[in-house]
């Protein structure tokens, strides 16, 4: 029987982040975060699949799209900040995740876009401003070993 006291580790909610390399501006930390966070979704299939008469030939994928959701608060500046980056530009280059958990690795994102920004309430009721963001996540390097 294997060991059942091996330590579930500890989340560190002010560790996630979401920083930009080409435009430090838009970097997110704790202090400018929601209750929600950050959410990153790694979208798709890393191996494609394709049938052949007796089975199927595996074809892995260079990357992965990506969907991350930065929940800002619209009672500060950054939230600004992003609203003028839409404005003028909405490519907004590479950018890094840094997970809650130490143990897990950063995310690095390719070629980044503000996809969309959610529905904003101005009731006076919710400080939250939920900016939706797009780009490409490098997976399966050994393709690149040919």
């Amino acid at each position: 029987m294997s060991n059942p006291m091996i330590p579930q580790g500890t989340l560190n909610r002010l560790r996630g982040s979401a920083n930009f390399v080409a435009n430090p501006q838009l970097n997110v930390t704790a202090p400018y975060l929601g209750k929600a966070g950050i959410t990153l979704a790694l979208d798709g299939d890393s191996v494609v699949y394709i049938p052949t008469m007796s089975g199927a030939v595996t074809s892995p994928e260079p990357y992965m799209m990506i969907t991350c959701v930065v929940n800002i608060l619209k009672t500060q500046n950054l939230a600004d900040v992003f609203k003028k980056q839409l404005e003028l530009n909405a490519v907004i280059g590479d950018f890094v995740v840094t997970p809650d958990a130490s143990t897990l690795s950063t995310y690095y994102i390719n070629n980044a876009s503000i996809k969309s920004v959610k529905e904003l309430t101005f009731n006076g009721e919710d400080a939250g401003m939920a900016i939706t963001l797009s780009g490409y996540y490098q997976i399966n390097s050994a393709l690149w070993n040919v």
